[in-house]
């Protein structure tokens, strides 16, 4: 047998092989977080979902807290990456590229109730989850910042009260879409985007206007 047939089996490599069981158990993760939570979430849990023997699990994971962590940034980064796409494609404008942050974001969670659970439900306990949703906010503080500096035209001297409109914002956001997501804000979803869209904006327009007279 040649050096190159004893590194694949059907078809695969090795390092094929090690990606596509971190991948299983990924998806596994994601089924596991987002079906039952992080309390019912055990390695022969996920490995049973990915049909991945356990003593594989930590070919690709340190622990159970870095699954769930990597389960979390995927979601997030996923999730980010639809909303960025939709503000660019959206018209000029600070309404129009507002409405398609908002809407977006709120449709593509309540449409993948599984990576909305994990992203906003579970990450509101205990464990490596809520460790990444104070990380990832950051990403989403900064995120609504940069979009506030374009659209006002802020002076560094506003930089304190972007970064307080902006978090004001980012936990809002993230709060009425919880809220929504427990059924607690019934209601037409195109009022709540058009609510949340007015909010933004008006709020924006507000610290804008704080900034401009501390000058």
């Amino acid at each position: 047998m040649t050096g190159t047939a004893r590194r694949r089996y059907a078809g695969a490599s090795a390092a094929e092989r090690v990606a596509e069981r971190r991948r299983r158990l990924l998806d596994a993760g994601l089924e596991v977080l987002g079906d039952e939570g992080w309390t019912a979430a055990t390695v022969r849990a996920v490995c049973g979902r990915a049909g991945v023997a356990p003593r594989y699990f930590y070919e690709a994971f340190d622990d159970l807290d870095a699954l769930a962590a990597a389960v979390f940034d995927e979601s997030f980064d996923g999730l980010a990456a639809t909303v960025v796409t939709a503000i660019a494609a959206a018209p000029d404008g600070l309404e129009p590229r507002v409405r398609a942050a908002v809407s977006t974001a709120l449709r593509a969670l309540t449409d993948d109730p599984r990576r909305a659970r994990v992203l906003i439900v579970e990450s509101h306990g205990a464990g490596p989850l809520a460790d990444r949703r104070v990380a990832r906010m950051r990403d989403v503080v900064a995120l609504i910042a940069g979009y506030g500096r374009e659209a006002f035209d802020a002076p560094p001297s506003a930089e304190p009260l972007l970064q307080v409109t902006a978090t004001l914002l980012a936990g809002g956001l993230t709060e009425t879409v919880a809220s929504r997501l427990r059924g607690e804000l019934p209601g037409d979803e195109d009022d709540l985007v058009d609510d949340l869209t007015a909010l933004f904006v008006g709020t924006g327009r507000v610290a804008a206007a704080r900034a401009a007279r501390r000058r």
